[in-house]
């Protein structure tokens, strides 16, 4: 037995996805302890936008280190975050008219919403949010409650309170889903409803573990028309589909409209290591008091300084060009599969497409036949059924093209194999 299998607790889940002992890695490669390579179309969940071990972010980590710089700062005020919010600003902010407030908080996306939650009932003095179907917001409860998954709640071990779900938009389920929206906003109209409006709705535009499904502008629209009718926070989650994933820093950015709370993380520390930051309309931000939501590690120094480098990219559109680029060839490779019945459908925007297969089984079947030959990537959706397709936004197109070259022998061996 392995010291993993000795010591490392049950739960672990992706380790028994991609059984092996990974060595090093380098933009959209990983290679284990026997020295076989893998091509990477998982990128830790969305972390590694620009790749493992980003040249850039490495020279800058260095450097840093080199130079005793400051590492862990609670929110203490340092260079290193200096530089990484002005350039921020410079370059995210101020080309869309934002006047956000950045709030550092806890290194994971799970402390962004429960901070996100907290601000927006303690803002408005209202106790529920809505979130909506197929939603993944964390694991901690507050955020667990906005989690629609009842494989992930049921481990929660007490009642999940104050968040209700509501349907999210679907292509296949559009009309419905605008429905609901007018429905909610009939009853939070009457007086005699017995239903009030909710400090917040928060709402992926795109939902990565929930089966990469995307919101249409129409009903995006509609949802901030709601939300500032009835005087309630809307709280974009753009913690996996932010940062580029989508072809634009914010996945919303073709949407018009502006979220009072956008939480981010994963991508935006740039190199892989732990990062989560919110950005705070001012008028909601007025109502936090110094300390009222802390973290020890909401100084992640390292984190500014990949940070920065990676807000490089966005200085021009060159990476975003390439994004567009991408897409074409993903989609161009992928859709035949779709035609000839080997998957359901493939849907997604940018650099994130999911392959639904229609069950949990085949997609489960597929993602170890392409760990066998030499390619990571996950299932997620409900029972699984659908396969993420997430690869750094860096990736080859040599490595590209041989990952898809992978999936699609995988799909069609899998479904052969079932029929």
């Amino acid at each position: 037995m392995t010291i993993f299998e000795q010591r490392e607790s049950n739960i672990r889940a992706y380790a028994r996805t991609y059984p092996t002992v990974f060595v090093t890695a380098k933009n959209a490669r990983q290679t284990d302890e026997s020295g076989k390579e893998y091509i990477d179309f998982f990128a830790g969940a969305g972390v590694l936008n620009f790749g493992h071990n980003n040249p850039y972010m490495k020279e800058a980590m260095i450097d840093y280190l080199q130079k005793d710089g400051v590492l862990h700062s609670l929110d203490m005020q340092t260079q290193a975050k200096a530089n990484f919010m002005q350039k921020f600003t410079d370059v995210i902010l101020k080309p869309r008219n934002m006047p956000h407030r950045m709030q550092f908080m806890g290194p994971t996306g799970t402390n962004a919403v429960e901070a996100a939650m907290k601000l927006a009932r303690n803002a408005t003095g209202r106790h529920n949010i809505v979130a909506f179907s197929q939603g993944f917001h964390g694991m901690t409860l507050g955020a667990l409650a906005a989690t629609a998954n009842e494989y992930f709640r049921q481990a929660s071990g007490v009642p999940l309170l104050h968040v209700s779900h509501e349907l999210f938009d679907q292509e296949h389920d559009h009309e419905s889903a605008l429905a609901a929206l007018d429905a909610l906003g009939h009853q939070y109209r009457d007086p005699s409803s017995g239903i009030k409006p909710p400090a917040a709705f928060m709402v992926e535009t795109i939902q990565a573990e929930g089966g990469v499904n995307v919101a249409s502008k129409e009903w995006m629209q509609k949802l901030e028309k709601l939300a500032k009718e009835f005087g309630s926070v809307l709280i974009v989650d753009d913690i996996q589909v932010g940062c580029g994933r989508t072809g634009s820093y914010f996945s919303f950015d073709d949407m018009g409209i502006n979220p009072d709370i956008i939480t981010l993380a994963k991508g935006i520390g740039g190199a892989g290591t732990p990062m989560a930051m919110n950005l705070v309309h001012p008028d909601l931000d007025k109502h936090w008091s110094p300390g009222e939501h802390t973290g020890t590690f909401r100084g992640q120094n390292l984190s500014f300084v990949a940070g920065e480098v990676a807000l490089s990219y966005f200085e021009d559109d060159k990476l975003m060009s390439e994004v567009s680029e991408k897409v074409n060839t993903v989609r161009h490779a992928l859709e035949p599969l779709v035609s000839e019945h080997s998957a359901k459908e493939l849907r997604g925007k940018g650099l994130i497409l999911g392959l639904d297969m229609g069950s949990g089984d085949i997609a489960a079947k597929v993602v170890q036949r392409c760990f066998k030959n030499g390619l990571m990537l996950g299932a997620c959706g409900s029972g699984g059924r659908v396969l993420k397709i997430i690869p750094p936004l860096t990736i080859p197109d040599a490595d590209l093209i041989e990952g898809l070259d992978i999936l699609k022998d995988a799909v069609r061996f899998v479904m052969e194999e079932a029929a």
